[in-house]
Protein backbone atom coordinates (compact mmCIF):
# COMPACT_ATOMS: atom_id res chain seq x y z
CA UNK A 1 0.00 0.00 0.00
CA UNK A 2 1.07 3.59 -0.67
CA UNK A 3 0.66 6.59 1.65
CA UNK A 4 -0.15 10.21 0.90
CA UNK A 5 3.44 11.31 0.37
CA UNK A 6 3.91 8.60 -2.24
CA UNK A 7 0.73 9.62 -4.08
CA UNK A 8 1.89 13.24 -3.94
CA UNK A 9 5.23 12.33 -5.49
CA UNK A 10 3.50 10.16 -8.10
CA UNK A 11 1.30 13.02 -9.31
CA UNK A 12 4.23 15.43 -9.41
CA UNK A 13 6.18 12.82 -11.37
CA UNK A 14 3.25 12.49 -13.77
CA UNK A 15 3.18 16.26 -14.28
CA UNK A 16 6.90 16.28 -15.02
CA UNK A 17 6.57 13.38 -17.43
CA UNK A 18 3.82 14.99 -19.51
CA UNK A 19 5.74 18.29 -19.44
CA UNK A 20 8.79 16.50 -20.84
CA UNK A 21 6.78 14.77 -23.58
CA UNK A 22 4.15 17.41 -24.37
CA UNK A 23 5.67 18.27 -27.75
CA UNK A 24 5.57 14.63 -28.81
CA UNK A 25 1.92 14.45 -27.74
CA UNK A 26 1.20 17.73 -29.55
CA UNK A 27 2.62 16.26 -32.75
CA UNK A 28 -0.02 13.52 -32.73
CA UNK A 29 -2.75 16.03 -33.45
CA UNK A 30 -4.19 15.21 -36.85
CA UNK A 31 -5.80 18.62 -37.29
CA UNK A 32 -3.10 20.81 -38.91
CA UNK A 33 -4.44 24.19 -37.75
CA UNK A 34 -1.94 25.70 -35.29
CA UNK A 35 -4.28 25.51 -32.32
CA UNK A 36 -4.11 21.83 -31.48
CA UNK A 37 -1.73 21.34 -28.58
CA UNK A 38 -3.25 18.56 -26.49
CA UNK A 39 -0.01 17.77 -24.70
CA UNK A 40 0.58 21.38 -23.74
CA UNK A 41 -2.93 21.74 -22.35
CA UNK A 42 -2.67 18.54 -20.33
CA UNK A 43 0.75 19.58 -19.05
CA UNK A 44 -0.44 23.01 -17.94
CA UNK A 45 -3.50 21.50 -16.26
CA UNK A 46 -1.76 18.86 -14.16
CA UNK A 47 1.18 21.21 -13.65
CA UNK A 48 -1.13 23.36 -11.56
CA UNK A 49 -1.76 20.37 -9.30
CA UNK A 50 1.97 19.65 -9.03
CA UNK A 51 2.65 23.17 -7.80
CA UNK A 52 0.00 22.85 -5.09
CA UNK A 53 1.22 19.40 -4.04
CA UNK A 54 4.81 20.61 -3.70
CA UNK A 55 3.65 22.37 -0.52
CA UNK A 56 1.90 19.30 0.91
CA UNK A 57 3.57 17.07 3.49
CA UNK A 58 2.31 14.31 5.77
CA UNK A 59 -1.24 14.22 4.41
CA UNK A 60 -3.37 11.15 3.86
CA UNK A 61 -4.06 9.72 0.43
CA UNK A 62 -7.56 11.16 0.55
CA UNK A 63 -6.27 14.62 1.42
CA UNK A 64 -3.60 14.56 -1.28
CA UNK A 65 -6.11 13.45 -3.91
CA UNK A 66 -8.48 16.24 -2.85
CA UNK A 67 -5.76 18.91 -3.19
CA UNK A 68 -4.75 17.55 -6.59
CA UNK A 69 -8.32 17.42 -7.89
CA UNK A 70 -9.07 20.96 -6.73
CA UNK A 71 -5.92 22.45 -8.25
CA UNK A 72 -6.22 20.46 -11.47
CA UNK A 73 -9.83 21.50 -11.93
CA UNK A 74 -9.03 25.17 -11.59
CA UNK A 75 -5.98 24.91 -13.83
CA UNK A 76 -7.77 22.90 -16.52
CA UNK A 77 -7.25 24.20 -20.07
CA UNK A 78 -8.90 22.90 -23.20
CA UNK A 79 -11.09 19.82 -23.48
CA UNK A 80 -8.22 17.45 -22.83
CA UNK A 81 -7.22 19.37 -19.71
CA UNK A 82 -10.79 19.39 -18.40
CA UNK A 83 -11.18 15.66 -19.00
CA UNK A 84 -7.87 15.03 -17.23
CA UNK A 85 -9.14 17.08 -14.29
CA UNK A 86 -12.34 15.03 -14.17
CA UNK A 87 -10.35 11.80 -14.13
CA UNK A 88 -8.44 13.07 -11.12
CA UNK A 89 -11.65 14.23 -9.51
CA UNK A 90 -12.62 10.56 -9.64
CA UNK A 91 -9.40 9.72 -7.85
CA UNK A 92 -10.42 12.18 -5.16
CA UNK A 93 -13.79 10.47 -4.74
CA UNK A 94 -12.30 6.99 -4.81
CA UNK A 95 -9.70 7.87 -2.17
CA UNK A 96 -12.02 9.99 0.00
CA UNK A 97 -11.23 9.38 3.66
CA UNK A 98 -8.47 6.87 2.86
CA UNK A 99 -5.18 6.81 4.74
CA UNK A 100 -3.44 4.67 2.12
CA UNK A 101 -3.99 3.30 -1.36
CA UNK A 102 -5.49 -0.17 -1.43
CA UNK A 103 -6.35 -2.35 -4.43
CA UNK A 104 -10.04 -1.68 -3.86
CA UNK A 105 -9.95 2.09 -3.54
CA UNK A 106 -7.51 2.35 -6.44
CA UNK A 107 -9.91 0.52 -8.75
CA UNK A 108 -12.76 2.63 -7.37
CA UNK A 109 -10.75 5.78 -8.11
CA UNK A 110 -10.27 4.82 -11.75
CA UNK A 111 -13.95 3.94 -12.08
CA UNK A 112 -15.16 7.21 -10.52
CA UNK A 113 -12.88 9.22 -12.79
CA UNK A 114 -14.17 7.52 -15.91
CA UNK A 115 -17.78 8.06 -14.86
CA UNK A 116 -17.16 11.77 -14.26
CA UNK A 117 -15.41 12.21 -17.60
CA UNK A 118 -18.09 10.42 -19.61
CA UNK A 119 -20.86 12.41 -17.93
CA UNK A 120 -19.14 15.66 -18.91
CA UNK A 121 -19.43 14.94 -22.64
CA UNK A 122 -22.89 14.92 -24.20
CA UNK A 123 -21.92 12.47 -26.96
CA UNK A 124 -18.68 10.69 -25.99
CA UNK A 125 -16.53 9.64 -28.92
CA UNK A 126 -14.80 6.28 -28.60
CA UNK A 127 -11.19 6.13 -29.70
CA UNK A 128 -10.22 9.07 -27.51
CA UNK A 129 -8.82 9.63 -24.01
CA UNK A 130 -12.25 8.55 -22.73
CA UNK A 131 -11.80 5.08 -24.17
CA UNK A 132 -8.24 4.80 -22.90
CA UNK A 133 -9.30 5.72 -19.37
CA UNK A 134 -12.33 3.41 -19.45
CA UNK A 135 -10.32 0.37 -20.47
CA UNK A 136 -7.71 1.22 -17.82
CA UNK A 137 -10.50 1.17 -15.24
CA UNK A 138 -11.81 -2.16 -16.51
CA UNK A 139 -8.35 -3.72 -16.26
CA UNK A 140 -7.95 -2.36 -12.74
CA UNK A 141 -11.25 -3.86 -11.63
CA UNK A 142 -10.33 -7.24 -13.12
CA UNK A 143 -7.00 -7.18 -11.25
CA UNK A 144 -8.79 -6.57 -7.95
CA UNK A 145 -11.07 -9.52 -8.62
CA UNK A 146 -7.97 -11.64 -9.19
CA UNK A 147 -6.62 -10.69 -5.76
CA UNK A 148 -3.79 -8.45 -6.99
CA UNK A 149 -2.08 -5.93 -4.72
CA UNK A 150 -2.20 -2.16 -5.23
CA UNK A 151 0.90 -1.98 -7.43
CA UNK A 152 -0.34 -4.83 -9.59
CA UNK A 153 -3.73 -3.13 -9.93
CA UNK A 154 -2.04 0.06 -11.13
CA UNK A 155 0.13 -1.96 -13.53
CA UNK A 156 -3.01 -3.61 -14.91
CA UNK A 157 -4.66 -0.21 -15.40
CA UNK A 158 -1.60 1.05 -17.25
CA UNK A 159 -1.53 -2.06 -19.43
CA UNK A 160 -5.20 -1.55 -20.23
CA UNK A 161 -4.60 2.08 -21.14
CA UNK A 162 -1.75 1.15 -23.49
CA UNK A 163 -3.81 -1.62 -25.07
CA UNK A 164 -6.72 0.75 -25.70
CA UNK A 165 -4.41 3.47 -27.00
CA UNK A 166 -2.96 1.11 -29.61
CA UNK A 167 -6.49 0.40 -30.84
CA UNK A 168 -7.64 4.03 -31.16
CA UNK A 169 -6.74 4.20 -34.88
CA UNK A 170 -9.16 1.33 -35.51
CA UNK A 171 -11.93 3.31 -33.78
CA UNK A 172 -11.34 6.67 -35.48
CA UNK A 173 -10.61 6.55 -39.23
CA UNK A 174 -8.99 9.99 -39.15
CA UNK A 175 -6.31 8.60 -36.80
CA UNK A 176 -5.74 5.57 -38.96
CA UNK A 177 -5.34 7.67 -42.08
CA UNK A 178 -2.80 9.87 -40.32
CA UNK A 179 -1.00 6.86 -38.85
CA UNK A 180 -1.19 8.11 -35.25
CA UNK A 181 -2.87 7.22 -31.98
CA UNK A 182 -5.17 9.63 -30.13
CA UNK A 183 -3.25 12.54 -28.64
CA UNK A 184 -5.31 12.78 -25.46
CA UNK A 185 -5.07 9.05 -24.89
CA UNK A 186 -1.31 9.18 -25.34
CA UNK A 187 -1.13 12.02 -22.83
CA UNK A 188 -3.06 9.97 -20.29
CA UNK A 189 -0.68 7.03 -20.73
CA UNK A 190 2.29 9.37 -20.22
CA UNK A 191 0.69 10.59 -16.98
CA UNK A 192 0.20 7.01 -15.77
CA UNK A 193 3.81 6.17 -16.62
CA UNK A 194 4.98 9.11 -14.55
CA UNK A 195 2.99 7.87 -11.56
CA UNK A 196 4.19 4.30 -12.07
CA UNK A 197 7.82 5.37 -11.79
CA UNK A 198 7.17 6.39 -8.19
CA UNK A 199 4.90 3.47 -7.30
CA UNK A 200 7.24 0.83 -8.76
CA UNK A 201 10.73 2.24 -8.30
CA UNK A 202 10.30 5.07 -5.84
CA UNK A 203 11.79 7.41 -8.43
CA UNK A 204 10.20 10.74 -9.32
CA UNK A 205 10.68 11.76 -12.95
CA UNK A 206 12.32 15.17 -13.06
CA UNK A 207 11.15 17.92 -15.35
CA UNK A 208 13.50 18.70 -18.23
CA UNK A 209 11.47 21.62 -19.61
CA UNK A 210 10.46 25.10 -18.58
CA UNK A 211 7.27 25.36 -16.53
CA UNK A 212 4.33 25.29 -18.88
CA UNK A 213 2.92 28.57 -17.67
CA UNK A 214 6.05 30.45 -18.76
CA UNK A 215 5.85 29.41 -22.37
CA UNK A 216 4.80 31.97 -24.90
CA UNK A 217 1.77 30.05 -26.03
CA UNK A 218 -0.44 27.19 -24.98
CA UNK A 219 -2.71 26.34 -27.82
CA UNK A 220 -6.08 24.72 -27.73
CA UNK A 221 -6.66 21.03 -27.48
CA UNK A 222 -6.91 18.54 -30.32
CA UNK A 223 -10.25 18.41 -32.03
CA UNK A 224 -10.25 14.65 -31.42
CA UNK A 225 -9.65 14.85 -27.68
CA UNK A 226 -13.32 14.45 -26.83
CA UNK A 227 -16.74 14.20 -28.44
CA UNK A 228 -18.59 17.09 -29.99
CA UNK A 229 -20.90 19.24 -27.89
CA UNK A 230 -23.87 19.55 -30.20
CA UNK A 231 -27.07 21.66 -30.26
CA UNK A 232 -30.39 20.04 -29.51
CA UNK A 233 -34.08 20.99 -29.41
CA UNK A 234 -35.88 22.15 -26.30
CA UNK A 235 -38.78 19.74 -26.06
CA UNK A 236 -39.92 20.53 -22.51
CA UNK A 237 -41.44 23.92 -21.63
CA UNK A 238 -40.67 24.36 -17.94
CA UNK A 239 -37.16 25.45 -16.98
CA UNK A 240 -36.87 24.28 -13.37
CA UNK A 241 -34.00 25.20 -11.06
CA UNK A 242 -33.44 24.67 -7.35
CA UNK A 243 -30.90 23.70 -4.70
CA UNK A 244 -31.35 20.74 -2.36
CA UNK A 245 -29.93 21.05 1.13
CA UNK A 246 -29.03 17.40 1.62
CA UNK A 247 -30.60 15.71 4.64
CA UNK A 248 -28.05 14.32 7.10
CA UNK A 249 -29.79 10.93 7.20
CA UNK A 250 -30.07 10.66 3.41
CA UNK A 251 -27.54 8.22 1.94
CA UNK A 252 -29.02 8.27 -1.56
CA UNK A 253 -26.67 8.88 -4.51
CA UNK A 254 -27.38 12.12 -6.45
CA UNK A 255 -26.90 10.11 -9.64
CA UNK A 256 -30.30 8.57 -8.86
CA UNK A 257 -31.85 12.05 -9.00
CA UNK A 258 -30.04 12.81 -12.25
CA UNK A 259 -31.24 9.57 -13.85
CA UNK A 260 -34.83 10.32 -12.85
CA UNK A 261 -34.68 13.87 -14.19
CA UNK A 262 -33.28 12.61 -17.49
CA UNK A 263 -36.32 10.32 -17.74
CA UNK A 264 -38.76 13.24 -17.45
CA UNK A 265 -36.89 16.01 -19.25
CA UNK A 266 -33.71 17.26 -20.86
CA UNK A 267 -30.94 19.84 -20.33
CA UNK A 268 -30.29 18.15 -16.99
CA UNK A 269 -27.66 19.64 -14.70
CA UNK A 270 -26.93 17.98 -11.36
CA UNK A 271 -23.91 19.28 -9.44
CA UNK A 272 -23.35 18.00 -5.92
CA UNK A 273 -21.08 18.05 -2.92
CA UNK A 274 -21.48 16.80 0.64
CA UNK A 275 -24.02 19.50 1.58
CA UNK A 276 -26.04 20.51 -1.48
CA UNK A 277 -27.31 19.33 -4.85
CA UNK A 278 -27.73 22.02 -7.52
CA UNK A 279 -30.35 21.11 -10.12
CA UNK A 280 -31.43 22.43 -13.51
CA UNK A 281 -33.87 20.60 -15.80
CA UNK A 282 -36.30 21.32 -18.63
CA UNK A 283 -39.42 19.20 -18.11
CA UNK A 284 -43.17 18.89 -18.70
CA UNK A 285 -43.69 18.06 -15.02
CA UNK A 286 -41.78 20.32 -12.62
CA UNK A 287 -43.88 18.98 -9.75
CA UNK A 288 -42.50 15.48 -10.31
CA UNK A 289 -38.94 16.83 -10.30
CA UNK A 290 -39.60 18.66 -7.04
CA UNK A 291 -41.19 15.63 -5.36
CA UNK A 292 -38.24 13.44 -6.27
CA UNK A 293 -35.76 16.05 -5.07
CA UNK A 294 -37.55 16.33 -1.72
CA UNK A 295 -36.55 12.74 -0.97
CA UNK A 296 -32.95 14.01 -0.81
CA UNK A 297 -33.57 17.01 1.45
CA UNK A 298 -35.09 20.48 1.70
CA UNK A 299 -35.37 22.75 -1.36
CA UNK A 300 -34.22 26.36 -1.58
CA UNK A 301 -33.95 28.94 -4.40
CA UNK A 302 -36.72 27.29 -6.40
CA UNK A 303 -37.46 28.86 -9.83
CA UNK A 304 -39.77 27.63 -12.61
CA UNK A 305 -40.27 29.44 -15.93
CA UNK A 306 -42.36 28.51 -18.98
CA UNK A 307 -40.05 28.91 -21.98
CA UNK A 308 -42.65 28.10 -24.66
CA UNK A 309 -44.84 31.16 -24.15
CA UNK A 310 -42.66 33.09 -26.58
CA UNK A 311 -40.39 30.40 -28.03
CA UNK A 312 -42.35 27.43 -29.42
CA UNK A 313 -39.56 25.97 -31.51
CA UNK A 314 -36.59 27.44 -29.71
CA UNK A 315 -33.28 25.68 -30.03
CA UNK A 316 -30.18 26.33 -28.02
CA UNK A 317 -26.81 24.83 -27.31
CA UNK A 318 -26.57 21.68 -25.23
CA UNK A 319 -26.52 22.13 -21.44
CA UNK A 320 -23.46 19.87 -20.82
CA UNK A 321 -22.76 20.78 -17.26
CA UNK A 322 -19.49 19.42 -15.93
CA UNK A 323 -20.03 18.13 -12.45
CA UNK A 324 -17.26 20.16 -10.85
CA UNK A 325 -16.66 19.50 -7.16
CA UNK A 326 -17.66 22.10 -4.64
CA UNK A 327 -14.90 21.00 -2.30
CA UNK A 328 -12.83 23.83 -3.77
CA UNK A 329 -14.34 26.38 -1.38
CA UNK A 330 -11.07 26.88 0.42
CA UNK A 331 -9.46 27.74 -2.93
CA UNK A 332 -12.28 30.01 -4.07
CA UNK A 333 -11.69 32.21 -1.03
CA UNK A 334 -8.40 33.27 -2.58
CA UNK A 335 -10.28 34.87 -5.48
CA UNK A 336 -11.56 38.36 -4.77
CA UNK A 337 -15.29 38.53 -5.45
CA UNK A 338 -16.77 41.96 -6.06
CA UNK A 339 -20.25 42.71 -4.77
CA UNK A 340 -23.03 42.66 -7.38
CA UNK A 341 -24.10 46.14 -8.47
CA UNK A 342 -26.37 45.19 -11.36
CA UNK A 343 -28.53 42.26 -12.47
CA UNK A 344 -26.46 41.04 -15.43
CA UNK A 345 -22.82 41.13 -16.54
CA UNK A 346 -20.75 39.63 -19.34
CA UNK A 347 -17.42 37.81 -19.64
CA UNK A 348 -15.96 37.11 -23.07
CA UNK A 349 -12.84 35.30 -24.26
CA UNK A 350 -10.82 36.87 -27.07
CA UNK A 351 -7.26 37.27 -28.32
CA UNK A 352 -6.15 40.43 -30.09
CA UNK A 353 -6.46 44.03 -28.97
CA UNK A 354 -9.05 44.86 -31.61
CA UNK A 355 -11.31 41.98 -30.61
CA UNK A 356 -10.92 42.78 -26.93
CA UNK A 357 -11.91 46.39 -27.57
CA UNK A 358 -14.89 45.25 -29.63
CA UNK A 359 -16.27 43.05 -26.86
CA UNK A 360 -15.70 45.82 -24.33
CA UNK A 361 -17.64 48.22 -26.55
CA UNK A 362 -20.46 45.67 -26.78
CA UNK A 363 -20.73 45.65 -22.98
CA UNK A 364 -18.35 42.95 -21.76
CA UNK A 365 -17.29 43.65 -18.17
CA UNK A 366 -14.19 41.45 -18.48
CA UNK A 367 -12.43 40.11 -21.56
CA UNK A 368 -10.29 37.07 -20.78
CA UNK A 369 -7.18 36.86 -22.94
CA UNK A 370 -7.28 33.67 -24.96
CA UNK A 371 -8.87 31.78 -27.79
CA UNK A 372 -7.23 30.10 -30.73
CA UNK A 373 -3.71 30.52 -29.40
CA UNK A 374 -4.30 30.22 -25.67
CA UNK A 375 -6.93 28.28 -23.78
CA UNK A 376 -7.65 30.11 -20.52
CA UNK A 377 -7.98 27.87 -17.49
CA UNK A 378 -11.09 27.37 -15.41
CA UNK A 379 -9.41 29.53 -12.79
CA UNK A 380 -8.87 32.35 -15.30
CA UNK A 381 -12.54 32.30 -16.24
CA UNK A 382 -13.66 32.03 -12.61
CA UNK A 383 -11.61 35.08 -11.65
CA UNK A 384 -13.22 37.03 -14.47
CA UNK A 385 -16.68 35.96 -13.32
CA UNK A 386 -15.99 36.89 -9.71
CA UNK A 387 -14.67 40.32 -10.74
CA UNK A 388 -17.87 41.06 -12.66
CA UNK A 389 -20.21 43.10 -10.41
CA UNK A 390 -23.41 41.31 -11.39
CA UNK A 391 -25.87 38.79 -9.95
CA UNK A 392 -25.91 36.79 -13.20
CA UNK A 393 -22.90 36.54 -15.49
CA UNK A 394 -23.13 35.39 -19.11
CA UNK A 395 -19.89 33.80 -20.35
CA UNK A 396 -18.96 33.63 -24.04
CA UNK A 397 -16.07 31.13 -24.58
CA UNK A 398 -15.91 31.89 -28.34
CA UNK A 399 -14.01 28.66 -28.94
CA UNK A 400 -15.32 25.08 -28.82
CA UNK A 401 -12.30 24.00 -26.79
CA UNK A 402 -12.95 26.53 -24.02
CA UNK A 403 -16.61 25.64 -23.38
CA UNK A 404 -15.88 22.78 -20.99
CA UNK A 405 -13.39 24.83 -18.97
CA UNK A 406 -15.95 27.63 -18.72
CA UNK A 407 -18.64 25.28 -17.47
CA UNK A 408 -16.31 23.96 -14.78
CA UNK A 409 -16.50 27.43 -13.24
CA UNK A 410 -20.28 27.34 -12.80
CA UNK A 411 -20.48 25.52 -9.44
CA UNK A 412 -17.37 27.31 -8.17
CA UNK A 413 -18.80 30.79 -8.65
CA UNK A 414 -20.57 32.84 -5.98
CA UNK A 415 -23.11 34.10 -8.52
CA UNK A 416 -25.37 32.66 -11.18
CA UNK A 417 -23.39 31.79 -14.33
CA UNK A 418 -24.77 31.02 -17.79
CA UNK A 419 -22.33 29.77 -20.41
CA UNK A 420 -23.47 30.46 -23.96
CA UNK A 421 -21.89 27.86 -26.24
CA UNK A 422 -20.25 30.30 -28.65
CA UNK A 423 -17.65 28.43 -30.66
CA UNK A 424 -16.26 31.36 -32.65
CA UNK A 425 -15.65 35.08 -32.28
CA UNK A 426 -18.50 35.95 -34.69
CA UNK A 427 -20.90 33.88 -32.62
CA UNK A 428 -19.80 35.72 -29.49
CA UNK A 429 -20.36 39.09 -31.13
CA UNK A 430 -23.80 38.08 -32.38
CA UNK A 431 -24.79 36.67 -29.00
CA UNK A 432 -23.95 39.93 -27.23
CA UNK A 433 -25.77 41.98 -29.85
CA UNK A 434 -28.90 39.90 -29.24
CA UNK A 435 -29.01 40.46 -25.50
CA UNK A 436 -32.34 42.00 -24.44
CA UNK A 437 -32.24 43.80 -21.06
CA UNK A 438 -36.02 43.45 -20.76
CA UNK A 439 -36.01 39.66 -21.18
CA UNK A 440 -35.35 37.02 -18.50
CA UNK A 441 -32.00 35.26 -18.23
CA UNK A 442 -33.46 32.05 -19.65
CA UNK A 443 -35.11 33.85 -22.55
CA UNK A 444 -31.86 35.65 -23.32
CA UNK A 445 -29.97 32.36 -23.29
CA UNK A 446 -32.46 30.94 -25.78
CA UNK A 447 -32.44 34.05 -27.95
CA UNK A 448 -28.65 34.06 -28.07
CA UNK A 449 -28.60 30.37 -28.94
CA UNK A 450 -31.03 30.96 -31.77
CA UNK A 451 -29.01 33.92 -33.04
CA UNK A 452 -25.64 32.20 -33.12
CA UNK A 453 -27.14 29.29 -35.04
CA UNK A 454 -27.59 31.70 -37.96
CA UNK A 455 -23.96 32.82 -38.04
CA UNK A 456 -21.50 31.33 -40.52
CA UNK A 457 -17.84 31.64 -39.60
CA UNK A 458 -14.92 31.49 -41.99
CA UNK A 459 -11.29 31.44 -40.94
CA UNK A 460 -8.00 31.63 -42.80
CA UNK A 461 -4.84 30.43 -41.13
CA UNK A 462 -1.77 28.36 -42.00
CA UNK A 463 -0.89 24.69 -41.72
CA UNK A 464 1.34 24.00 -38.74
CA UNK A 465 2.42 20.62 -40.08
CA UNK A 466 2.26 18.34 -43.11
CA UNK A 467 -0.96 16.44 -42.95
CA UNK A 468 -3.77 14.73 -44.76
CA UNK A 469 -7.13 15.67 -43.39
CA UNK A 470 -10.52 14.60 -44.75
CA UNK A 471 -8.90 13.38 -47.93
CA UNK A 472 -6.97 16.60 -48.52
CA UNK A 473 -3.17 16.62 -48.67
CA UNK A 474 -1.80 19.57 -46.74
CA UNK A 475 1.75 20.92 -46.73
CA UNK A 476 3.16 22.85 -43.81
CA UNK A 477 2.79 26.58 -44.47
CA UNK A 478 -0.20 26.20 -46.80
CA UNK A 479 -3.06 28.62 -46.25
CA UNK A 480 -6.04 26.79 -44.77
CA UNK A 481 -9.61 27.93 -45.38
CA UNK A 482 -12.11 26.80 -42.75
CA UNK A 483 -15.87 26.93 -43.15
CA UNK A 484 -17.48 26.65 -39.69
CA UNK A 485 -14.46 24.78 -38.36
CA UNK A 486 -13.98 22.41 -41.27
CA UNK A 487 -11.09 22.64 -43.70
CA UNK A 488 -12.60 23.17 -47.14
CA UNK A 489 -9.53 23.93 -49.27
CA UNK A 490 -5.90 25.05 -49.20
CA UNK A 491 -4.25 27.92 -51.04
CA UNK A 492 -0.91 29.63 -51.41
CA UNK A 493 -2.20 33.13 -52.23
CA UNK A 494 -3.95 35.08 -49.46
CA UNK A 495 -6.15 37.17 -51.75
CA UNK A 496 -7.32 34.16 -53.72
CA UNK A 497 -8.00 32.29 -50.49
CA UNK A 498 -10.06 35.15 -49.05
CA UNK A 499 -12.17 35.61 -52.18
CA UNK A 500 -12.84 31.90 -52.63
CA UNK A 501 -13.82 31.37 -49.00
CA UNK A 502 -16.04 34.47 -48.98
CA UNK A 503 -17.88 33.23 -52.06
CA UNK A 504 -18.49 29.92 -50.32
CA UNK A 505 -19.77 31.53 -47.11
CA UNK A 506 -22.30 33.89 -48.72
CA UNK A 507 -25.71 32.25 -49.12
CA UNK A 508 -28.96 33.40 -50.65
CA UNK A 509 -30.25 35.02 -47.48
CA UNK A 510 -26.96 36.55 -46.34
CA UNK A 511 -27.11 40.29 -45.58
CA UNK A 512 -24.04 41.26 -43.58
CA UNK A 513 -20.40 40.24 -43.65
CA UNK A 514 -17.74 41.33 -41.16
CA UNK A 515 -14.08 40.55 -41.79
CA UNK A 516 -11.79 40.67 -38.74
CA UNK A 517 -8.20 40.91 -39.94
CA UNK A 518 -5.36 39.66 -37.77
CA UNK A 519 -2.06 40.96 -36.51
CA UNK A 520 -0.21 39.67 -39.58
CA UNK A 521 -2.35 41.73 -41.97
CA UNK A 522 -1.38 45.40 -42.42
CA UNK A 523 -3.86 48.27 -42.63
CA UNK A 524 -2.91 48.75 -46.30
CA UNK A 525 -3.53 45.10 -47.07
CA UNK A 526 -6.85 45.21 -45.24
CA UNK A 527 -7.98 48.23 -47.26
CA UNK A 528 -6.99 46.54 -50.50
CA UNK A 529 -8.70 43.28 -49.59
CA UNK A 530 -11.82 45.18 -48.47
CA UNK A 531 -11.99 46.93 -51.84
CA UNK A 532 -11.68 43.64 -53.68
CA UNK A 533 -14.43 42.02 -51.60
CA UNK A 534 -16.72 45.02 -52.07
CA UNK A 535 -16.21 44.93 -55.82
CA UNK A 536 -17.02 41.22 -56.03
CA UNK A 537 -19.69 40.81 -53.36
CA UNK A 538 -20.85 44.31 -52.40
CA UNK A 539 -24.07 43.85 -54.36
CA UNK A 540 -24.96 40.82 -52.20
CA UNK A 541 -23.91 41.73 -48.65
CA UNK A 542 -22.90 44.76 -46.62
CA UNK A 543 -19.15 44.37 -45.94
CA UNK A 544 -17.29 45.74 -42.91
CA UNK A 545 -13.54 45.38 -42.28
CA UNK A 546 -12.49 45.37 -38.60
CA UNK A 547 -8.97 45.31 -37.15
CA UNK A 548 -9.21 42.34 -34.79
CA UNK A 549 -5.50 42.02 -34.21
CA UNK A 550 -5.92 38.31 -33.53
CA UNK A 551 -2.87 36.02 -33.75
CA UNK A 552 -2.62 32.91 -35.95
CA UNK A 553 -5.72 33.68 -38.03
CA UNK A 554 -5.21 36.09 -40.92
CA UNK A 555 -8.95 36.54 -41.26
CA UNK A 556 -12.05 35.63 -39.27
CA UNK A 557 -15.16 36.14 -41.39
CA UNK A 558 -18.69 36.49 -40.05
CA UNK A 559 -21.65 36.11 -42.42
CA UNK A 560 -25.27 36.57 -41.34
Amino acid sequence: MFNGNILRDAIISAANNIANQKNAVDDLNVFPVPDGDTGTNMSMSIGNAARELARVEGKTVGEVAKVAASALLRGARGNSGVITSLLFRGFSKGFAGAEEITPENLAAAFKAGVEAAYKAVMKPTEGTILTVARVASEFAEAAVNEGKDALEVFEAAMDGAKDALAKTPDMLPVLKKAGVVDAGGQGFVVILEGMYSVFKYGKMIESSSMPAETEEKAESTSRNAAGELEDFDINFPYCTEFIVNRAEDCAKDPSELRSYLESIGDCVVVVDDEEIIKVHVHTDHPGNAIEKALTFGALVKLKIENMCDQHERAKHDSETRSKAPAENAERTEKIKSVAPEKPVGFVSVAAGEGLKALFTDLGADVVVSGGQTMNPSTDDILRAIESTPAETVFVFPNNKNIIMAAEQAIPLATRNVIVIHTRTIPQGVTAMLNYDPDASDNDNAINMGNAIANVSTGQITFAARDSEFDGKKITRGDLLALDNGKIVFTETDLEACLVKLTKQLIKGGSEFMTVFYGEDVTEEQAEAFGAILTEKFGNKVEITMVNGGQPVYYFIISVE
